[in-house]
Parts: C-alpha cells; structure tokens; sequence
C-alpha cells in the first residue's frame, strides 16, 4: 500500500501537468481567435486556414471573432487562455505595429506568446488614380521634394502599418507628405477613387481588385522582390534603395502551450500551405504563402518590432 499511494499520487501530478494529454492533441474543438470584424481579409484567411486545420487535425477548428483596438482585445484575450492547444490566435501586421507605437500594452507582443507560424505576405502597393498625372514612383517623388509638406496621403488609422510605410518612405527618401487618418480600411481606398487625395499606400490584398479593373495604376510594390501578382510593377527599393515593407498573417498561441502541440500545428500549418488550392487562393488574395518554423516566426515578429520603433523614433511620432 505504501508503494501504491506515491505512485498514483505522481500519475496524478503529470496528468494535471501543463503539457498533459498532449500526444493526444487535439481531443476536442480548437477555437482560433480572430481580432477583426468578419468580411475583412483577416478574417476570411482565418476561415480557409481553419477549415483546412479541421480536415487535417480531424476535430473542429472554429473562428471565434473577438474584433475591437486593431485587435488587442484578441489578442490579450489570447495571452490569459489555457495554453494547452485549444486557443489559437490570427496575428496581423498590426501586432508589430501596436508594439512600436503603443504607450502600453496589457502584454508583452513578443514574449507572452508562443509562435506557431507565419501563413502569408502582402506587399504594400504605392497605388495612384489611372488617370493621375504620375507614371512612376520618381515622378512622385520629385513632386513631393518640390512641394514639402503639401502631398497628403491617406490611412486607416495613425501607427497602422500603412501609416509607417509612408513615414518610412518620408526617412529614406527625405520627402514629407502628411499623413491623414480615416477610420477603417475603406475610406483611403474611397478617397483615392474621389479625388480628394493622389496616392494610396495599402496591402496588395485591398487594393489589387482596382487595379485589375483599370481604376488604379501601381506605382511599386514595397517588397524586396517583385509580386508574382503584378510582375511588371517595380519594387519602392529600385527607386529607394534598401526600401521594405510587407504586411503579414500567421498563428500564435499562450506562451506556455507544449512544444509537442506546438510542432503539430506546425506541421500542419506547412501541410496546409503546401496545398496548390491554397497557394492559388492567396495568390488571388495578393499573397504569397510563408510558412515558418515557430523560432523563425518569433525571430521575425522581432525584427518587425524593432524595424517599426527606428522608424517611429527616426520620425519622432508620438506615442499612442
């Protein structure tokens, strides 16, 4: 009896162990939690990846929308669940930018999660009217030198990543435009379409319905490398050298959430990418899938931080 009672009071702390049950995962639905209103580009990427994650994984993956403040609501709400699995977080561009312009956040955006993989890139296309009197981004450039402080572009909102791809543009190409922000990603593009403003800065995704319809005509795509999507458009680097940006999707969970359920949803996440249907989706989406392991994720979540604070320093923009 004394040898039975200590060996059924260890089977019951590694069974209440974090971690416990996890060769089993998953045992039962996982939620994936979203932080934008449904319809948007998050959101619809977040239903093809879950409903390719229920096929493979064989138990439901359910998106769960959480939206509120570019997504800190989901994502907080994310860094207090159970980490064993069964919440799962839609990252954006937007968490790198929050990081960098915040005053405070209710988590630490790269150490109170645990990175599973990134899913998909967007370049930021540099977008004009088709009517507009710039051919290239160096004619708008050259107006923009001539006219300081004059060029207005528009935003869904200042420190989102659209806002810090034109502040990055004014450092590297000693240039001022002003930046104005809208609420939502629909009124820039509406902006454009009227008149008001001249240029547009935002993701290859939103924009890239106008462009085929002959509405807008692309300047440069802020990608190191040229968009399979518009393969004739040149990159901002070839007239800015050095010059990248890209918005991205990818998949977090609790910091504390077991390795072994980690490298499952990794796999996958890669099954899934690897996918042709999945490929040719995003591609019409204005994506290019990425699949990452979680440390290159977290590495890249990093640099995106840091990168985004130089320029928000280099600018001196005020904190939010």
């Amino acid at each position: 009896m004394t040898t039975i009672l200590p060996r059924l009071l260890l089977a019951f702390i590694l069974a209440a162990a974090p971690g416990a049950g996890a060769q089993d995962y998953p045992a039962r639905p996982v939620r994936l939690l979203v932080g934008f209103p449904p319809g948007g580009n998050v959101d619809v990427v977040a239903r093809i990846i879950a409903q390719k994650m229920s096929d493979g994984l064989g138990r439901s993956v359910v998106v769960e929308t959480r939206a509120g403040a570019g997504g800190i609501i989901a994502n907080e709400l994310a860094t207090r669940a159970t980490p064993d699995g069964y919440t799962l977080l839609m990252v954006s561009g937007a968490h790198v930018t929050q990081a960098a312009t915040q005053k405070k956040l209710p988590y630490d955006a790269l150490r109170d999660f645990r990175w599973i993989s990134t899913l998909v890139s967007y370049p930021i296309v540099i977008v004009v009217r088709a009517e507009s009197r710039f051919r290239t981004l160096d004619e708008l450039i050259a107006h923009v030198k001539s006219n300081p402080r004059k060029f207005d572009y528009p935003t869904p909102g200042m420190g989102t990543v659209y806002h810090l791809t034109g502040e990055m543009l004014n450092a590297m190409a000693g240039i001022e435009m002003n930046a104005v922000p809208f609420r939502g990603g629909a009124e820039p593009i509406n902006e454009l379409l009227s008149g008001r403003m001249e240029m547009l800065m935002d993701a290859l995704t939103n924009a890239y319905p106008y462009i085929q319809s002959g509405r807008f005509r692309p300047l440069a795509v802020s990608s190191l490398e040229r968009s399979p999507v518009l393969p004739n458009v040149p990159t901002v680097a070839q007239s800015v050298p050095g010059y990248e940006a890209t918005s991205f999707l990818g998949i977090a969970a609790p910091r504390e959430t077991p390795a072994v359920v980690v490298e499952r949803l990794n796999r996958e996440i890669r099954r899934i990418l690897d996918l042709p249907d999945i490929s040719q989706r995003f591609s019409e989406m204005g994506g290019t899938p990425r699949a990452s392991s979680p440390a290159e994720m977290e590495r890249f979540v990093e640099n995106e931080i840091a990168k985004w604070k130089r320029v928000v320093e280099a600018r001196k923009i005020e904190l939010q």
